[in-house]
């Protein structure tokens, strides 16, 4: 076979994956920090959780001890949980879990990069989000929680397409990059490299790990990651050219570079901009240079600054997306599904922007990991739901024992006004509609939320410390009191937004109902650059002057 035919087949496989996947294809973005890149000596992790039509309950495991013959239950994450793959055998000890936090401060995000479709193995137990909150329970470390997972799927197959999985602990952080052997074959080949402490990283959809290293403690695989792309013929040794995973296992296309790494590009820009990094590999030149594994940032990062680095659309660069016709009126940033297009009589292939915030996003965290606190303490899970641009991350303690309500009442099939997925979607699809006027009544709310509850910090966790030390089951309940009032204040603050923009905005005026009870709003138009567009979509039309009679080419009889 040639190669020319070889590579036809593997992009028209690729856009029959995409097609059957896409709803979860090219979607969430994960952003790691290590301790010595953060400000004050945590690692931290970014996720957005991002997939159409997808309203997730925090999840939560109580943890306790099982008997030697209990076994466990694995049904599908992408489905709800509602697809039964099989069973595993239960562990001895299972941790406590909050979202994507364990009591050890152990958290682990992801995202599908796909890959080669053909070594998908739906006959598997294992997939992925099994593997994550399977993992969550029983491990307390990061390498501990790579042999976890490789276990997992050598022995029970893995069931899910290509992934690059975060996993971060209170002193490293490592990604991970698996994908299975296919139906032929059980189990995965993997890689996980660890994050150089003092370091960045960020993955979003595309393999990021290329070059292996010997070093293991810097670098660990499957023994058969070589071997195994050479049987497939993904890579030849004879070439001269160093193994590569993202190569062999995730070729490179104008799409996935597209959708996947301008969402890197963009976290590295922003916390180093000083590296002054090219545009061109994200938007698919030849022979451009791919970004680095990990960077070190310009200075040292906060959870706000994280927040501000996730919190993206592109803008202040040229691909800004609140600018242009695709904006429309109002600067909206957000391009509706699919992201892919053709036009009619044109037989190029078109895609929008794909940024770090997305309308589809389900949930999104900030994970803050500190060794040099008690653990009950240390880790803190900042949790948000809906668009991250919108959203408010609030305060979770990893040890907290009692989870809040309006995070528990997620489900896109029913609508419930107690439900903060709900309530935080209901002000973002606001948002959507004049965008440039809404967003700001709704980042002053947010960021009145965050700075306070970053403020409260250190006299809340100064207070737990000293209990956890002479009451440890006294401290978790004050830090479970406290997680639990904040996130109630989030949801009813929020709930008040939604009631005042809904009077503010109607019927698309811009009203202030304090002034002769809403009886005078103010209409605002669509802006300079819309009208001239308008105008000259239809020369004349929209002109307010005395026109002639329109004169008939009918000759009188």
């Amino acid at each position: 076979m040639t190669n020319k035919l070889m590579n036809k087949i593997i992009v028209v496989s690729l856009l029959a994956f995409f097609s059957l996947f896409g709803n979860n294809v090219l979607a969430c973005s994960n952003f790691i920090i290590t301790k010595g890149a953060s400000i004050d000596g945590s690692t931290m992790l970014s996720y957005t959780a991002d997939a159409g039509g997808f309203m997730e309950p925090l999840y939560i495991h109580e943890g306790g001890q099982h008997k030697a013959d209990d076994s466990v239950a694995i049904y599908e994450w992408d489905s709800g949980w509602t697809k039964y793959l099989g069973k595993i055998k239960q562990a001895p000890i299972t941790y406590r879990v909050i979202g994507n936090m364990n009591e050890w401060q152990l958290t682990i995000g992801e995202t599908t990069f796909g890959g080669r479709p053909e070594l998908v193995d739906t006959t598997a137990i294992m997939d992925y989000g099994s593997l994550i909150y399977i993992t969550l329970q029983r491990a307390r470390t990061a390498r501990e929680a790579i042999t976890i997972m490789t276990d997992l799927a050598e022995e029970y197959g893995y069931y899910s397409s290509g992934e690059s999985i975060s996993i971060v602990d209170p002193n490293e952080a490592w990604i991970l990059e698996i994908i299975s052997k296919g139906k032929k074959e059980k189990g995965a080949v993997w890689v996980a490299k660890r994050v150089p402490d003092g370091h960045i990283a960020a993955h979003a959809n595309k393999s990021r790990i290329r070059e292996l290293s010997e070093n293991k403690d810097e670098c660990i695989y499957s023994k058969d990651v070589i071997s195994f792309a050479e049987q497939m013929g993904y890579y030849d040794r004879k070439s001269g050219k160093p193994f590569s995973f993202a190569d062999a296992y995730d070729p490179e296309e104008p799409s996935n570079l597209f959708a996947c790494e301008g969402r890197v590009w963009v976290i590295y820009k922003k916390a180093a901009p000083s590296l002054n990094l090219s545009a061109d590999y994200f938007r698919a030149v030849k022979g451009a240079e791919p970004y680095p594994f990990s960077i070190k940032p310009d200075k040292k990062l906060g959870v706000k600054d994280v927040a501000n680095i996730m919190r993206d659309h592109f803008e202040d660069t040229e691909f800004d997306m609140t600018k242009g016709t695709a904006a429309g009126p109002f600067g909206c940033p957000y391009r509706w599904k699919p992201l892919g297009f053709k036009i009619e009589g044109d037989s190029n292939s078109y895609d929008w922007e794909r940024p770090l915030s997305t309308q589809q996003t389900a949930f999104s965290f900030i994970s803050q990991a500190r060794s040099y606190m008690p653990r009950e303490v240390g880790g803190v899970f900042w949790y948000g739901v809906d668009d991250n641009y919108s959203t408010v991350y609030t305060p979770l303690y990893c040890s907290i024992t009692k989870a809040p309500e309006c995070f528990l009442n997620a489900d896109i099939a029913n609508f419930n006004l107690n439900s903060a997925a709900w309530m935080f979607n209901l002000v973002a699809n606001l948002a959507y509609q004049k965008y440039s006027y809404v967003i700001k009544d709704i980042q002053k709310e947010q960021s009145t939320l965050e700075d306070k509850y970053l403020t409260y910090q250190t006299a809340i966790e100064k207070a737990a410390v000293e209990l956890i030390n002479t009451n440890r089951e006294l401290g978790i309940e004050y830090l479970t009191e406290y997680s639990n009032s904040q996130a109630k204040n989030t949801m009813t603050k929020w709930t008040e937004l939604w009631k005042q923009l809904v009077m503010k905005y109607n019927d698309g005026y811009i009203n202030d109902v304090t002034k002769d009870k809403g009886r005078s709003p103010k209409g605002v138009g669509y802006g300079n650059d819309f009208f001239k567009q308008v105008v000259k979509e239809r020369p004349g039309y929209y002109e307010m002057k005395w026109r002639n009679p329109i004169k008939s080419n009918k000759k009188k009889k």
